[in-house]
């Protein structure tokens, strides 16, 4: 199965960053948003940091010319259907997936791989709902994505060898390394790091250590290069807490229990560094520790 044309769905933060290594690894791309400013953003940022690798010697001018001359945009999903693979990269929210692959459907080429950059929801269950569980499977890219070496490939259980070798090539051709999880909750990277970052937030509410403690206890006694607080406001808090669900209801475990702490932040609406408050207060020139 040859990749020649490269459809992204949601133009956030890993949608955009998924564009900008298809599109400097040669492929077409066809990035898709509900809403104009999300598109024309994600084509500033794409822009900004494709600057930033020529300024450090990664890329030549001439191959970001190229890069931003492959990526085009648009606001009608049903444009994405002849595409040779489609990567859904929207909210990490199942429902809100769901609706997006079912509005794809009837318009999809025979030969469209479909997949998911989600980072806990099952890709059996996904795939389950399209005409083509075989040609389905998760695609988990990690944030920032043109500097993360990793790409998570989950199989689900109908999903077939052929799209599974089709999927390596891909990863490899972006210069990045693929790890192989099965379809159990959250996968590899996240069943590990979040359930971490989950602890980190239980040590704050119980009062082991405040923010900055736990953050310089990881960093330093761990060699960690965030701190999991830290970590945490660049995930987002929300999509932490999502995870940490996904994996307390699909394992029904009590150690995946999320952190009332958790909850209550975002409840509040602090997410982390998306809206300015999370564990840290960023509205200052220095990050400022919330608790």
């Amino acid at each position: 199965m040859a990749i020649r044309t490269v459809g992204v769905v949601g133009a956030g933060q890993m949608g955009n960053g998924i564009a900008h290594v298809f599109a400097l690894a040669g492929y077409e791309v066809l990035l898709n948003d509900i809403a104009q400013d999300s598109l024309d953003r994600a084509v500033a940022t794409i822009d900004k940091n494709l600057d930033r690798q020529v300024s450090r010697g990664k890329v030549s001018a001439e191959d970001k010319a190229a890069a931003m001359a492959r990526i085009r945009t648009t606001m009608v999903l049903t444009d994405l259907g002849p595409s040779d693979l489609i990567i859904e990269a929207a909210t990490e929210r199942e429902t809100v997936k769901q609706q997006i692959f079912d509005a794809l459907q009837p318009h999809l080429a025979p030969g469209t791989i479909l997949t998911s950059n989600t980072s806990s929801i099952s890709i059996t269950r996904l795939a389950s709902r399209t005409d083509r569980p075989e040609k389905f499977m998760g695609f988990h890219f990690m944030n920032p994505v043109p500097v993360m070496q990793l790409v998570e490939l989950i199989r689900g259980i109908a999903t077939d060898q052929a799209t599974y070798q089709t999927m390596l090539g891909v990863v490899e051709s972006l210069g990045k390394t693929a790890a192989s999880a099965e379809d159990f909750p959250a996968f590899i990277v996240n069943r590990i790091l979040i359930p971490m970052i989950n602890e980190a937030v239980y040590t704050l509410y119980e009062g082991v250590g405040n923010v900055q403690s736990i953050d310089m206890a990881l960093k330093l006694g761990a060699n960690h290069p965030m701190g999991p607080l830290e970590l945490a406001d660049f995930i987002g808090l929300d999509t932490c807490l999502a995870i940490m669900n996904v994996l307390y209801e699909g394992l029904a475990d009590t150690k995946y229990r999320p952190c009332p702490l958790l909850t209550k932040y975002v409840e509040a609406g602090w997410l982390g560094r998306k809206t300015q408050r999370g564990f840290y207060d960023y509205r200052g020139e220095v990050p400022v520790p919330t608790r």
